[in-house]
């Protein structure tokens, strides 16, 4: 027999099975791209997502997990392990492998807390509402808000409220006046908005100089066969891409 086939057939083998095991596919709460509602996994991302898997011929397991925990995971080398629509960003790349796009979102918007609205419109642009010492903004600690506005974040002379929650419960705390403004994803808002009176008193607010909305991808650890990743991406190709729809 072929002395290279003897070497071959093992990875082969290990490939083989490799693909052949459910990936673990994380998910965290973000409504209205993914949540639970009365013990219901809900969401058009999420939705999406188990149509690609399905379409790809993937096995995939969907958890739902915190953000900072799926991130922990990636940096640990954690084995057959994906997550689905988040950023491009450098620092991800050096832990996880991306797929074709699957969705952009809209530009992000400004919520201002009742109490704040009235110093907050002295600023017509965001590059002045960051350069404001006497304006609080909200952060969520652990996601990005894409790499512009996160480097302006760090530059910006604000004082920070930097906190380790869900977007629904930083919206809370602005609407409670914790903070004086904070920048969120419209779909977030427009979702929350009708479902939550306690909002009632936030105003969003635009401005030019917002960036455009960011592109987002499934990410795969990088044990995952290349043979996985070009399922994924046929499938991303063929599968009618996300909208949407909740009201």
């Amino acid at each position: 027999m072929n002395p290279g086939l003897l070497l071959a057939t093992p990875l082969l083998l290990a490939a083989t099975l490799a693909s052949a095991q459910p990936v673990t596919v994380a998910w965290r709460d973000k409504a209205p791209y993914y949540y639970l509602e009365d013990g219901l996994e809900k969401g058009f991302m999420l939705a999406y997502a188990k149509q690609l898997f399905a379409n790809a011929g993937v096995d995939a397991q969907f958890v739902r997990e915190p953000h900072k925990r799926i991130w922990s995971r990636f940096a640990d080398g954690t084995r057959n392990y994906c997550s689905i629509a988040w950023y491009r960003l450098p620092e991800r790349e050096e832990i996880a492998q991306y797929s074709q796009p699957i969705y952009t979102d809209p530009p992000q918007t400004i919520l201002v807390a009742p109490g704040a609205v009235e110093r907050v419109r002295t600023h017509a642009t965001l590059a002045s509402l960051l350069a404001d010492p006497t304006l609080t903004l909200g952060v969520i600690d652990g996601v990005s808000y894409g790499p512009e506005l996160d480097a302006r974040i760090k530059q910006s002379a604000n004082q920070i409220m930097r906190r380790t929650v869900p977007t629904s419960n930083m919206v809370q705390m602005l609407a409670a006046g914790r903070a004086s403004y904070l920048l969120t994803d419209r779909n977030d808002w427009n979702y929350m908005r009708p479902r939550n009176k306690q909002l009632a008193g936030l105003v969003q607010y635009e401005v030019p100089d917002l960036p455009p909305g960011l592109k987002r991808y499934v990410l795969c650890s990088r044990d995952v066969p290349a043979a996985v990743m070009d399922k994924l991406n046929q499938a991303i190709r063929t599968t009618a891409k996300p909208v949407m729809q909740e009201k």
